[in-house]
């Protein structure tokens, strides 16, 4: 196995790693608990949020402001007050979803998905925030993840968990999507989960595999390139930082691990650091 250290608390559902390139200051979530979690590159804690309700994904606006997708809609958080106001509320009516995986793409826009609470299949969206509007990119959604974009910003990725299949969906230049989404990387007959995804500067996809101890890089094709296995059975999601940006921040889970699995993998529910050789690319700035 790579080597690695852990940094940050024990979550249930750890989730939606953010590395902010003003702050050098990582960002991420414990979705059920609705905690966002702050830190420095060597682990060092900057604070936590508490939101009152699930939040799961966020992008940076500027040094000061954060776009945070929770379970009622997209907040404007002040990073030094911890106090933030709604943007735009997502299915503010229906107390069975809550926001999941979600990433800012080179045009600004906000792509994340909605999934039931209890995980009720398709109950969930694929949605695009850009400048006060509400796109819908994909319906039916069970467990929405994987969002990311190629370094190019021309394409964009995305899943829903439960099919098994990352799909990918063309950008025009103004980053807009342009025609139906195509397979990208089936991992049916795998039996593999595909949960978070990040794409390095050389537009390969790494994709941490929910319930296989595992993240993967694929090739811009779609090719299995290489397999870290990892310390942990639940990675939820990766994200590039550190001052080179060759630092793989992969956050993890506890849920629904049997006692002798949290003893067995006393890491789960941390953040996994490993370094890697290829570095990833700054996060987009969102436009609220």
């Amino acid at each position: 196995m790579q080597e690695f250290r852990t940094i940050g608390p024990q979550c249930t559902l750890g989730e939606g790693p953010l590395w902010h390139p003003l702050l050098d200051r990582l960002f991420w979530f414990d979705i059920p608990e609705g905690i966002m979690y702050s830190c420095d590159a060597d682990g060092s804690p900057r604070g936590s949020v508490r939101f009152g309700e699930p939040a799961s994904a966020c992008g940076w606006v500027d040094s000061y402001t954060l776009l945070v997708a929770t379970a009622t809609g997209l907040q404007e958080l002040d990073v030094a007050s911890g106090t933030w106001q709604p943007v735009i509320a997502v299915e503010e009516d229906d107390q069975q979803t809550r926001t999941n995986d979600g990433r800012i793409a080179p045009d600004g826009s906000f792509w994340f998905g909605t999934m039931a609470d209890d995980m009720t299949p398709k109950k969930g969206t694929y949605y695009r925030y850009s400048r006060g509007m509400l796109e819908t990119i994909a319906e039916t959604i069970s467990i929405p993840n994987a969002t990311c974009f190629a370094p190019d910003g021309r394409t964009a990725y995305f899943a829903d968990t439960r099919t098994q299949i990352i799909w990918r969906m063309d950008l025009d230049e103004d980053g807009s999507p342009v025609g139906e989404r195509k397979v990208h990387i089936d991992l049916q007959s795998a039996k593999l989960n595909p949960d978070g995804a990040v794409c390095d500067e050389e537009g390969f996809l790494w994709n941490a595999q929910y319930g296989a101890s595992r993240i993967v890089r694929y090739t811009p094709d779609g090719r299995e390139d290489r397999v870290i296995d990892l310390p942990v059975s639940q990675p939820t999601c990766p994200a590039f930082g550190g001052p080179d940006m060759k630092t793989l921040f992969i956050t993890s889970a506890t849920q629904n691990l049997p006692d002798h699995e949290l003893v067995s993998q006393p890491h789960a529910g941390k953040i996994i650091c490993l370094q890697v050789d290829v570095p990833g690319f700054q996060e987009n700035r969102a436009t609220i």
